[in-house]
């Protein structure tokens, strides 16, 4: 990971104009691709998470979010719902898909609607830098993305990208409907009393893996 960190910061001098544009966006696509792919191959506590972190483990496909103590699993919550149109890698605004990836809990607001809100940080810098590459945001975008990255801040919510995507509860929603369909525009969604027992477990910076 060590190699790819280099060629990232090589690519964000490249970006600042000591290449050609078009020669940069190939190179960051490439190595975000590797990045991503690397990442996602190996769990969390594969790549330096200690035994005793806590972090999130989300499987789309059990429809399950697991609460992790290093490898071991401490508490399962099932039936969770997710975007109503799947999952993707290429989340974008309003397309009501939940991003696969790994992130952290970046803010916990006081109040919401669906009960209680966990933001992610999401876009995270191997989307901006993909979507950078791809035309989709425009470079001071991924600038910002880019230094509340590295700030450990909440990423900016307003890019082509989306944001707002966390995991929360259902608030006065339908118990009905979440038992029975994915539903959120892109979020993770569990009951009221999931979510509430899940606060035990979590705070700002918690690790997350979408699945």
């Amino acid at each position: 990971m060590k190699f790819i960190s280099g060629v990232r910061q090589r690519l964000i001098e490249k970006q600042s104009g000591r290449t050609p544009r078009l020669a940069a966006a190939k190179l960051i696509r490439l190595f975000t691709a590797l990045l991503l792919a690397g990442a996602m191959a190996l769990p969390l506590t594969a790549q330096g998470t200690a035994a005793d972190t806590v972090w999130l483990k989300v499987d789309t496909q059990d429809a399950t979010l697991t609460v992790m103590k290093g490898d071991k699993a401490q508490t399962i919550f099932k039936g969770i719902a997710i975007g109503r149109y799947g999952t993707t890698d290429l989340k974008m605004e309003g397309d009501h898909r939940t991003p696969l990836g790994r992130f952290t809990i970046a803010w916990i607001p006081e109040k919401s609607r669906y009960h209680r809100f966990l933001g992610l940080s999401y876009p995270n810098i191997e989307r901006a830098e993909r979507a950078l590459a791809d035309g989709k945001i425009s470079e001071g975008q991924w600038q910002a993305i880019r230094r509340a990255s590295e700030n450990k801040q909440r990423p900016p919510q307003n890019t082509p990208l989306g944001g707002f995507i966390g995991i929360h509860g259902t608030g006065a929603g339908d118990l009905k409907i979440h038992r029975q369909y994915n539903w959120t525009n892109g979020c993770v969604a569990l009951t009221n009393e999931q979510i509430d027992r899940l606060m035990n477990w979590v705070q700002v910076g918690t690790p997350v893996e979408i699945r």
